[in-house]
């Protein structure tokens, strides 16, 4: 006489969604580190570098001088705030599809854009400031690669906000139709994604700042909930 035993299929496919909101809580949190430790790097150690008063011949020169710490810094603000964000899609994703299917699936398509950005960004800045590094001899040419790579990555994800503006918009709309986080949450979520949305048009782009500061709050309280309540 044979007796039934669970479907290991089942309990995968059961097991799954939380599983996901781990590995999601996890990448948000490693998001939040991410922000703040840009913020520190480009905000303090690497302040003569961001000044908005450096010429291109002063960026080149201390790009010379400090070539590591910029590859470390421009790796960690987009190379490993992509990795950390793309199980985040993926979870807040699996957690709104039923409620919200239309809503949820379109914020995953912003959200993994966003992740392809990040990708494309980091890996134009921290290979285009190696090639401008290599070639501070010819003192033209540098400056000429400077100015054409910082073009590129601002282009991509560094001169505006507008694609993680628009995911963390939807995400929060979705959570707020389906009360899948809390309400304080969403509407956090909702100020800081019209931060980023609006820094498309150039002269608001100092709100970044409220942005970013909005993402590290945003980040950490979703890391926490997808952990907590998985």
């Amino acid at each position: 006489m044979s007796t039934a035993t669970p479907s290991p299929t089942l309990q995968t496919v059961e097991a799954s969604p939380a599983r996901s909101a781990r590995a999601g809580g996890i990448g948000a949190l490693v998001a939040t580190a991410t922000f703040l430790f840009g913020i520190v790097m480009f905000g303090i150690v690497l302040a003569d570098f961001t000044a908005t008063d450096v010429t291109v011949a002063d960026s080149v020169a201390f790009l010379v001088d400090n070539e590591g710490t910029l590859f470390v810094g421009y790796a960690a603000i987009y190379l490993l705030f992509g990795l950390a964000i793309a199980p985040l899609v993926r979870a807040l994703q699996q957690r709104l599809h039923r409620a919200e299917p239309e809503l949820s699936a379109m914020s995953a398509v912003f959200g993994y854009i966003w992740v392809g950005l990040m990708f494309a960004t980091g890996m134009v800045l921290t290979i285009g400031m190696g090639a401008v590094a290599d070639m501070a001899g010819d003192s033209a040419q540098a400056q000429s690669l400077f100015t054409a790579i910082d073009t590129v990555g601002n282009g991509l994800g560094g001169g505006n906000e507008l694609v993680g503006g628009v995911w963390i918009l939807l995400v929060s709309r979705a959570a707020q139709r389906a009360a899948a986080l809390p309400r304080w949450l969403n509407v956090l979520g909702i100020v800081t994604a019209l931060a980023g949305i609006v820094t498309v048009i150039p002269a608001l782009t100092e709100v970044g700042m409220v942005f970013g500061l909005g993402c590290i709050a945003w980040f950490a309280a979703v890391g926490r909930e997808l952990l907590v309540r998985p």
